[in-house]
């Protein structure tokens, strides 16, 4: 299938096509239908809805099925037209939709969890549903006898998943800011490695099996993408947005990471470009510019009779340097950091003009944004959250990039 790469003007933004009220509380999860124009969503409000696009142009639910329990996390497989639920109770439910999308028949149900479910998803090749949840458990069961198969705990609250279907290793991202790497096996899983990089809970994960690619977004605002197939250990350093990262999404195809927040931010990077990886901070008990002491060395304050100064990070070198030699700040794309933050002062000499030319574009949803997923054949994406409203954008303008089926989202 033949793609079509079209320019993208720097004023080209996320058109809103459409909006959808309805839910009664928060809405945790929205999911477009491929090759449809229809939206499956689960709430806070215990609802599962499809909803179909009506010749008005409006979004109406075909269908509406109430669960026994909060809907914390969704999965939905095309193929098999098969929907599964997590709950607030622990509980995966398993469901078939009709062909015409107007009818949920309920298949069974999972005792997947004890708390919360966060994420699900779904391999067809072994049958297993793969979650997550708030008892620190990942779990993965049998989806032809419904039985458990094996579970993994962590010392922290499992918020996030992803998963390899071709080699069954999963990623876990977790509260305490880590995301360890399972390999699953029939009844047993083995702990392959651990990621720690973030400084605050890890909200999203999103794998990009072609390049072996992982991309975490997490509270402390930033994003990390993780070069797995590189075998370095490599990590790249993202920050743009100025909430909490909630959802990713990567586009293979035009080299782009598409990232919302919970402030409604949303933001497409350019990974098409050489990045430079940020440096390890630097420890030193004095300036390593001016080699003033720093407030925690009394010996070379004392034999100096000076004062100490309080330490900083150079962003781009990493030195530990004093507030005097660091007193410039600038932004520095290439190694992530769109907004300024401080280097110190020869860093600053050194980063030319062009230097700070944004390698993302910036956006505003203009609402809370707790979860996104991207059609990625048709350039469109969907957003949702605890303001209750679900939209559906075109991204083709900021994204550049659709899938030639005919599909015009207009």
């Amino acid at each position: 299938m033949a793609a079509e790469i079209h320019s993208r003007p720097q004023s080209s933004r996320p058109v809103l096509l459409s909006k959808i009220e309805g839910h009664q509380d928060a809405v945790t999860a929205a999911l477009l239908i491929p090759k449809e124009d229809g939206v499956i969503t689960a709430s806070e409000d215990r609802t599962i809805r499809v909803w179909l696009k009506r010749d008005s142009g409006q979004y109406w639910p075909s269908i509406y099925h109430t669960m026994a329990s909060p809907c914390s996390a969704m999965a939905y497989h095309h193929d098999s037209r098969r929907i599964f639920v997590g709950q607030d109770n622990g509980a995966v439910m398993e469901f078939h939709v009709s062909e015409d999308f107007n009818k949920m028949n309920f298949i069974k149900t999972y005792p997947a969890h004890q708390n919360r479910v966060t994420a699900i998803i779904f391999s067809l090749a072994t049958e297993w549903v793969i979650s997550t949840g708030h008892d620190k458990c990942v779990s993965w069961m049998c989806t032809r006898s419904g039985s458990m198969l094996g579970r993994h705990f962590s010392t922290s609250w499992a918020s996030c998943l992803q998963y390899d279907f071709d080699t069954q290793y999963a990623f876990v991202g977790d509260c305490s800011g880590q995301i360890t790497l399972l390999k699953l096996e029939q009844s047993s899983c083995s702990v392959i490695t651990t990621l720690k990089g973030h400084e605050g809970s890890v909200a999203c994960l999103w794998w990009d099996p072609i390049q072996r690619l992982l991309f975490s977004g997490a509270s402390d605002n930033s994003i990390i993408m993780w070069d797995i197939g590189g075998r370095k250990g490599r990590a790249l350093l993202l920050q743009g947005h100025h909430d909490r990262v909630q959802s990713l999404c990567y586009l293979q195809l035009t080299r782009q990471l598409v990232s919302c927040s919970s402030d409604g931010g949303i933001a497409v990077w350019n990974m098409d470009v050489s990045r430079e990886e940020a440096p390890q901070w630097l420890e030193s008990d004095s300036c390593q510019k001016c080699e003033q002491p720093f407030f925690w060395n009394i010996k070379q304050m004392w034999d100096t009779k000076t004062l100490g100064l309080r330490q900083h990070h150079c962003r781009k070198c990493g030195q530990a340097v004093c507030g005097k030699c660091s007193s410039k700040r600038s932004s520095y794309p290439v190694m992530g950091f769109e907004f300024q933050v401080r280097v110190c002062d020869s860093c600053y000499d050194s980063i030319k003009d062009e230097d700070r030319t944004s390698l993302a574009t910036f956006h505003e949803g203009k609402h809370n944004i707790s979860h996104m997923s991207m059609d990625v054949a048709r350039g469109l994406m969907v957003t949702c959250g605890t303001d209750r409203v679900v939209k559906i954008w075109d991204m083709t303008p900021v994204v550049g990039c659709s899938l030639a089926t005919g599909f015009s989202p207009h």
